[in-house]
């Protein structure tokens, strides 16, 4: 077949994510997949039962363009019980068809040509791009590479009169960092008087480790104010592949999202949206979450206590970091290929997570696995010299 003419990329430096190429990767050398954040065992039997139950019942058609009514609600009553504020149903919680179409859908809706939107590397992938797609300019801040920490005194210097919005992540990802209530005044004085919006990363809102608080903007009614929430249930009840998500902002912001959301989906998936409106009427099915992922974390990092490996604090999310430089000068990349192939076990270069590719010799590791998959991750992990 003869070649069409192609139009120019608008992305023509952006190619497979580094997970797709990591995964195919682990299924060539067939390899443990400590790399992806998605758990691979089952999802409480209950959720699937309600959405078969929706799909039997006949509740297969299109939902709300802007969510199920129930899960609307549900959503609203949740962030309130957690957090102390209270976010309209019908005018500020919009269910989406994942939280990567509720992040594109934000700043597509908010971000205009020449914009400026600050984010934080490392960070997860999908920023920077869209943002680009707007014609706007991203601008990468590095967080401290002691402890992963906003650098507030850079911040305050790149904010300017183009500066449209600021992109946080917590808990983040990859580094496994969270935020303090400081961070949340300190984000909250350097936005004051001025137009700025904060996105608001917070898909793993309920795994936060040590006795920690989630503290997402919700928390502070300044920044509640000028902030688009975007979470997930993916991540909540252990089905990813679900993609369903939601957008919790304020009533004027949320108008500018819908008018993406509506184009780009215009509803989630029905029979899910039932299913997890049925779930979140027992805050147990996710309020212990943070525990059941501490003692993963805390599973794996004892099993890796006899590696080489300098292993990161991880204060919430699925992942921990690991320093491979004490005993390797490979460049992250080369580290994390020769796991898979003469180790046979999967993880993430921290440099994909930096747009400038920043090396600091380490690894991410998932531990969203069954115990079984990370004790053997372990073991094969030690043997690595």
């Amino acid at each position: 077949m003869q070649s069409p003419t192609i139009p120019r990329s608008k992305l023509p430096d952006v190619g497979t994510t580094i997970f797709s190429v990591i995964g195919d990767l682990a299924a060539k050398h067939q390899a443990l997949n400590l790399s992806q954040g998605a758990p691979n065992f089952d999802c409480d039997s209950r959720l699937v039962d309600h959405a078969v139950d929706a799909m039997r019942t006949g509740r297969n058609q299109y939902a709300s363009m802007t969510g199920l009514p129930a899960l609307r609600e549900a959503i609203s009553n949740k962030c309130e019980a957690l957090t102390g504020a209270r976010y309209d149903a019908d005018d500020e919680v919009t269910v989406v068809a994942s939280a990567s179409q509720g992040i594109y859908a934000a700043i597509t809706g908010l971000v205009h040509p020449g914009d400026e939107v600050i984010y934080f590397d490392p960070a997860f992938d999908s920023y920077a791009p869209i943002v680009r797609l707007q014609g706007a300019i991203p601008v990468a801040l590095k967080l401290s590479v002691d402890g992963f920490r906003i650098p507030w005194d850079e911040l305050a210097a790149a904010i300017n009169p183009r500066t449209r919005m600021i992109i946080v992540n917590t808990p983040h990802n990859p580094t496994a960092t969270v935020f303090t209530g400081d961070d949340l005044d300190r984000l909250a004085a350097l936005t004051r008087n001025t137009e700025i919006v904060v996105l608001s990363d917070e898909v793993y809102e309920h795994v936060v480790f040590d006795g920690q608080l989630h503290h997402g903007v919700a928390r502070h009614p300044e920044l509640a104010a000028r902030s688009v929430i975007v979470s997930s249930f993916g991540k909540c009840f252990h089905v990813t592949g679900w993609r369903v998500g939601y957008c919790l902002a304020a009533a004027a912001l949320t108008v500018e999202i819908r008018k993406i959301h509506q184009f780009m989906m215009f509803a989630a998936d029905t029979p899910m949206q039932y299913a997890f409106a049925a779930m979140l009427a027992d805050e147990s099915t996710y309020l212990g979450l943070s525990e059941f992922y501490q003692r993963k974390r805390d599973l794996l990092s004892e099993a890796l206590a006899a590696s080489r490996f300098e292993l990161l604090p991880s204060a919430g999310s699925f992942f921990m970091l690991a320093r491979f430089r004490g005993f390797s000068r490979e460049s992250d990349s080369e580290f994390a290929l020769r796991l898979i192939r003469d180790h046979r076990v999967a993880t993430i270069p921290l440099s994909a997570f930096y747009s400038d590719g920043t090396d600091l010799g380490i690894i991410r590791i998932s531990f969203s696995k069954d115990d079984a998959t990370l004790l053997e991750g372990a073991r094969r992990l030690c043997a690595v010299e």
